[in-house]
């Protein structure tokens, strides 16, 4: 897939569950990102290391001065990332307090607070995914069976996208076919009769009907099905 990245503000958030853990992660995303992290940490010139490294050091307060958090920092410049952007993930000690605090600073710097889901918009509009890998990400992230998440990976692979152009394909193959026919009735080209247009459209419509069944099942997989267990009392209804 092609990609033309465009240009975004930079962005961060906390990449991790809010909680109590031996380690957070906050993402910083767009062309600010290296130098925005770089004003903050002790260690390395993060401007200098290569890209997809992870360097050591601390996070200082550079109004106190003071060291804030012991961490490793990610560097990924672009486009070789989610994003297609320059991106810088702080792994702090886990933690609510500690990990705001990092990211107060981070922001405080100049980017904004990433909305939610932001990331995933990003790579989708520099075009390093399509919209069906992008709702496959949220299906993996969602997923609570083995089944889902086997399904969800498929649609982030580009599964979905594959069978959904395949079918497109057809169409065009017949459009493509039949104005030849129209503009250059002269040149001895096989003619799209009506029956194998007919028969090319069924096709499609079978192709859609699948893709619109596997639909209905990968809802059924996400969100699961509202069951109502009826009886009278005491005959084993808690018991499924």
């Amino acid at each position: 897939m092609s990609q033309n990245v465009t240009a975004f503000d930079t962005i961060a958030a906390i990449a991790t569950p809010p909680g109590e853990g031996a380690i957070a992660i906050i993402r910083v995303s767009g062309n600010e990102a290296v130098t925005t992290v770089n004003a903050l940490f002790r260690g390395h010139d993060l401007t200098q290391v290569a890209t997809n490294t992870i360097n050591y050091g601390h996070i200082v307060d550079p109004d106190t001065h003071a060291v804030v958090d012991e961490v490793m920092v990610s560097v990924m410049r672009a486009p070789k990332t989610y994003t297609c952007e320059d991106v810088v993930e702080i792994n702090t000690h886990g933690g609510i307090l500690a990990t705001n605090r990092v990211l107060q600073l981070v922001v405080g710097t100049g980017p904004r607070m990433a909305e939610p889901g932001e990331f995933t918009k990003r790579a989708f509009l520099n075009g390093r995914i399509d919209l069906t890998q992008a709702e496959g990400v949220m299906d993996i992230i969602r997923a609570k069976t083995d089944r889902a998440m086997d399904v969800a990976e498929h649609q982030v692979a580009g599964g979905l996208e594959t069978e959904i152009r395949a079918t497109r394909q057809k169409v065009l193959d017949v459009l493509a076919q039949e104005e030849v026919n129209i503009d250059y009735p002269e040149y001895d080209t096989d003619q799209m009769t009506a029956n194998a247009m007919r028969q090319c459209a069924e096709m499609v419509i079978k192709d859609i009907d699948q893709l619109l069944q596997t639909a209905t099942e990968g809802q059924i997989m996400r969100d699961g099905l509202a069951t109502a267990i009826v009886g009278r009392p005491n005959v084993g209804k808690s018991s499924y």
